[in-house]
């Protein structure tokens, strides 16, 4: 039983999770900004719901990789390659299925909860949302432009727009203008943790972005992305849709070119890539509560 709980566990990646309260700071720090105050209720259930929906979607693709048998030929990073704990332990396969649908059922039902305060207006994004995590690792890897832009866009517009709508109670051109730098970065997130499985996904029949473009031209859209995060922030607060605060955001840029320019001269080398893919998550997690803080600072 032990063995099976820290299993269920590990297949839940524990230390992915963190990115869900980094994005969500931004999107809490935002309704804050609009509005002055921010209902804590409704923002617990908001996180709930995402983490909810980063663990269902986690589980599913620990399972999927390990009925498949990806998970037994990967290349294991601390970044990449899975968790390996169903491998280690295959009769807690049934245990992390019931997880990822158990996770999965909390963020419908608070879903629908938001739905009944808000009506239907809520439902398309919902519904989006939970068809991404159901098919992602089935379906939308085999898919290489929708496989690049799903994580971008389930951690940005959507958790961000659909927090706010929640928070706000309406649907919000400056929440999606925010996203978008979120938007890229956890695009490049995936992407970049993508490089070491690119042989063993083409074996198994997936077609993601970097087997369709290959390593060299990957490297390059990956730095193209850490552009287009910034830049989007940058125009965001030149066009006066964000304070000059938020620009604290752009701290970690200088990471991001060094990134960039590692991933374009060790593209080819996985153990060389491992340093950009440590500096890459801290883009993610140190970005949107950077702009948080900048966004509760001008307030």
């Amino acid at each position: 039983m032990k063995n099976t709980v820290r299993t269920v566990i590990s297949t839940a990646r524990p230390p992915f999770l963190l990115l869900t309260p980094a994005v969500l700071s931004l999107a809490f720090a935002l309704s804050y900004w609009q509005q002055g105050f921010i209902d804590l209720q409704l923002s617990l259930l908001i996180f709930i719901a995402a983490l909810s929906a980063h663990i269902s979607v986690n589980a599913f693709n620990e399972y999927a990789d390990f009925r498949s048998g990806l998970d037994f030929n990967t290349h294991r990073t601390p970044f990449s390659g899975g968790s390996g704990a169903l491998p280690n332990n295959p009769a807690a396969a049934s245990a992390v299925l019931l997880l990822s649908i158990l996770s999965l059922s909390i963020t419908g039902l608070i879903g629908l909860y938001f739905v009944f305060l808000y009506g239907l207006s809520l439902l398309p994004l919902g519904l989006v949302g939970i068809l991404l995590v159901i098919s992602y690792t089935k379906t939308i890897t085999h898919y290489p432009w929708l496989c690049l832009l799903t994580p971008g866009l389930a951690f940005g517009p959507i958790f961000i727009v659909g927090s706010n709508l929640v928070l706000t109670g309406h649907y919000s051109l400056l929440a999606f203008i925010t996203s978008l730098p979120i938007f890229f970065l956890v695009n490049n997130l995936l992407l970049l943790n993508q490089f070491p499985d690119m042989d063993v996904d083409k074996k198994f029949g997936r077609h993601h972005i970097i087997i369709e473009l290959g390593l060299q031209t990957s490297s390059q859209l990956f730095s193209y992305f850490n552009l287009l995060a910034y830049l989007t922030l940058v125009l965001a607060v030149l066009f006066r849709q964000l304070p000059d605060e938020s620009l604290l955001g752009l701290i970690p840029a200088a990471l991001a070119v060094a990134t960039s320019l590692s991933v374009r001269k060790n593209y080819h080398t996985i153990q060389r890539l491992l340093p950009a893919m440590r500096w890459n998550v801290m883009l993610n997690l140190l970005t949107p509560i950077l702009m948080a803080l900048g966004l509760i600072w001008s307030v």
